[in-house]
């Protein structure tokens, strides 16, 4: 696939065919001075655990990786900030309402999206919601199932980030046991 910025020929400012390279990260338009940099989008994970310590997990339920597991997410809107889409894609995707939000890490991620690649930083957070609520899985979600960590298996995860961020989650769970 190729790197994302060669698929803009034309500047998105003036529409002139002059948009060439002007470093590894950016074009130029040799018309009108427009420089454009490519920026990754961030996106956030929930880990979500229960009082017993199983994990939320869902099925995606459309591409990229439909049908392999995932932890609830997504993008951030413009104008939102992180803990704002969190709380909106956790409520999305599992009708949960979410009440405390702790940021764990970041992993840099490449996101398939119509033959285009998303560069993304995708930031994980330890997620608690409010109790009573039944998890619903919708939105891009075809299930949800809670799972105790034992059991979870990193490859099964089919999203590059979420699969590393799981295989860091498991490994800290092994170590604080």
């Amino acid at each position: 696939m190729p790197h994302p910025l060669r698929l803009f020929a034309y500047c998105p400012r003036c529409g002139s065919p002059t948009f060439a390279d002007h470093d590894a990260k950016s074009r130029r338009c040799a018309a009108c001075g427009f420089v454009y940099y490519l920026n990754p989008s961030a996106a956030v994970v929930a880990l979500i655990a229960d009082e017993r310590g199983r994990w939320l997990v869902c099925r995606r339920d459309r591409e990229p990786a439909k049908g392999t597991l995932d932890l609830p997410g997504g993008f951030v809107d413009p104008g939102e900030t992180v803990e704002q889409a969190l709380r909106r894609e956790v409520a999305e995707e599992t009708g949960l309402t979410v009440s405390r939000v702790t940021y764990l890490f970041s992993l840099p991620n490449i996101y398939p999206y119509s033959g285009f690649e998303v560069h993304t930083v995708d930031l994980f957070f330890r997620v608690s919601v409010e109790p009573g609520l039944c998890a619903v899985a919708a939105d891009d979600v075809a299930e949800i199932e809670w799972m105790e960590p034992a059991y979870i298996r990193a490859e099964q995860f089919g999203l590059t980030s979420i699969r590393r961020g799981v295989e860091r989650l498991l490994e800290e769970e092994m170590n604080s046991e």
